[in-house]
């Protein structure tokens, strides 16, 4: 036989042998979720079960079923010499299959079907096991056991980048061992994802500090009447942390918040008066932060971009327009400054009244050219209604875990009007998006007391006054006591009997 033909039967054999490998029979199993749907939200305490169904079509020999609920983050840094991929799986359930479940032996056999029934329940918080490497504080390691949103796999925008993801699954496998290596094989695999939300309670305002880079809660503006006047005074507003906005259960409405302003006008003399507020618009600004190793600090806080580890770490914005309610009439109040107060030559003025119509504008007076600044203070305050736009977006709560979080910023633009010119002044201000826990789950759960708890208790009762008297004594029938004559009738009433 030439060279030729050898090598043509060689290929031929080979094709055959391909031919056979793909049109060799496969297994099948599948997860089937009661009363799922794609669009379908769990959240804390809901129960996903179902069953997985298992069809070979050959007489197939395994050693074990495992049915699990996997929680996984994954991140992306897109370096420059290499990407780094890094994944955390913060949550794994695994269904317990009795023994009896098992066929005996444990052979799929041809034309019949296998079902394994399931049951999870959505935990409300992860096992400590979840985040084990080194954190600033107790606080941030709370927040990495909470458990995270799904992020990136609703049908809507949510926010998510390419770089940052976190996936619930129901994963089915089927096991055979290998004698040889003492290592099970994995020849059956099939998954199902599920979105999760889970309730998130409203945590405690953030303690901004000027160190902070991405929250503005106060600014000043100089303001003038005209672009070439001289300044007519100095407006400062400073904002609060609003109430956090609360999502439902299944993330389809939002409640409204609102931002709480401080309005402080200083004039430039005292004949001058405090600007109108035409309006406010506003935005919120939705950040996805995300590294390759575990994050020790709240990403938020300080300047994430200050220094960057071996790990590497980015984040991601997105901003959408929310709607701004309408919030009345702007009253300012008429005060004396702090210095004026103190200044007894200006007694006067010495009181002041706020939340009230302005007193009638003042006579003006000459000022020398050294003289000091006006005495007055104007003050307001105004409560800003602000709707997020859930029908527009998917927003998911604001979270915190070891390779990714997501906050949000709500900017807020207040439009102040002095003569015929504006001043635009624009704050930054946290706000958290939590999610209303279901009535089963609030009526469910219920948290033992706390050690702070028993020993307050411990020490109330403790201290708990009494009242110490003597119990009164009472005399029935008669007011007296007894005496001997009355002894000796009894006894001799006893003896009769």
């Amino acid at each position: 036989m030439s060279p030729a033909s050898s090598e043509y039967s060689k290929a031929l054999s080979l094709g055959g042998y391909a031919r056979k490998l793909s049109i060799a029979p496969k297994p099948s199993i599948s997860i089937h979720i009661n009363d799922h749907y794609n669009s379908k939200v769990y959240t804390t305490g809901s129960e996903v079960s179902g069953h997985v169904t298992i069809n070979s079509q050959t007489d197939m020999r395994f050693d074990s079923i495992q049915v699990v609920l996997l929680g996984t983050s994954k991140t992306r840094i897109d370096a420059v010499n290499i990407p780094q991929a890094t994944s955390h799986t913060f949550l794994k359930l695994v269904m317990p299959i009795p023994e009896s479940s098992y066929p005996v032996p444990r052979v799929f056999e041809v034309g019949i079907t296998y079902t394994v029934p399931f049951t999870f329940v959505i935990p409300s918080t992860l096992t400590l096991n979840a985040c084990n490497h080194q954190v600033a504080n107790g606080s941030v390691q709370e927040h990495h056991v909470r458990l995270p949103p799904t992020v990136g796999s609703w049908e809507k925008d949510d926010f998510a980048p390419n770089m940052s993801r976190v996936q619930y699954m129901i994963k089915a496998r089927v096991h055979r061992e290998d004698i040889a290596d003492e290592v099970p094989i994995k020849i059956m695999e099939t998954g199902k994802e599920i979105k999760v939300l889970p309730a998130v309670a409203e945590d405690a305002p953030l303690n901004i500090t000027r160190h902070d880079d991405l929250y503005t809660m106060s600014k000043s503006k100089t303001l003038r009447r005209t672009i070439i006047s001289p300044k007519s005074g100095r407006a400062t507003i400073t904002a609060t942390q609003p109430p956090a906005a609360m999502l439902s259960p299944d993330g389809q409405t939002i409640t409204s918040t609102t931002v709480p302003l401080n309005l402080e006008f200083e004039p430039a003399s005292s004949d001058v008066r405090p600007p109108k507020v035409t309006g406010v618009t506003s935005k919120v600004t939705a950040v996805t932060y995300f590294s390759a190793g575990g994050i020790n600090h709240y990403p938020n806080l300080k300047d994430w971009h200050r220094a960057f580890g071996n790990e590497g770490r980015g984040s991601y914005s997105g901003t959408t327009s929310v709607v701004v309610g309408p919030f009345g009439e702007v009253r300012w109040g008429r005060h004396l400054t702090a210095q004026a107060r103190r200044d007894s030559g200006y007694g006067s003025e010495s009181s002041s009244s706020s939340d009230s119509d302005l007193p009638p504008r003042p006579t003006p007076k000459k000022k020398s050219k050294g003289s000091l600044p006006s005495p007055i203070l104007y003050t307001a305050k105004v409560k800003v209604p602000i709707q997020i736009p859930a029908q527009k977006k998917a927003f998911v709560p604001t979270f915190h875990s070891c390779i990714t979080s997501r906050v949000y910023v709500l900017s807020l633009t207040v439009t102040l009007v002095s003569g015929s010119a504006s001043a635009h002044v624009t704050l930054a201000v946290p706000l958290q998006i939590g999610v209303n826990a279901t009535d089963f789950h609030r009526d469910s759960v219920e948290l033992p007391p706390s050690f702070e708890e028993v020993e307050e208790a411990d020490v109330n009762e403790y201290l708990r006054p009494r009242v110490m008297s003597v119990p009164t004594v009472e005399f029935h029938q008669r007011e007296i006591l007894p005496g001997y004559a009355d002894l000796d009738r009894h006894r001799r009433t006893v003896a009769a009997h």
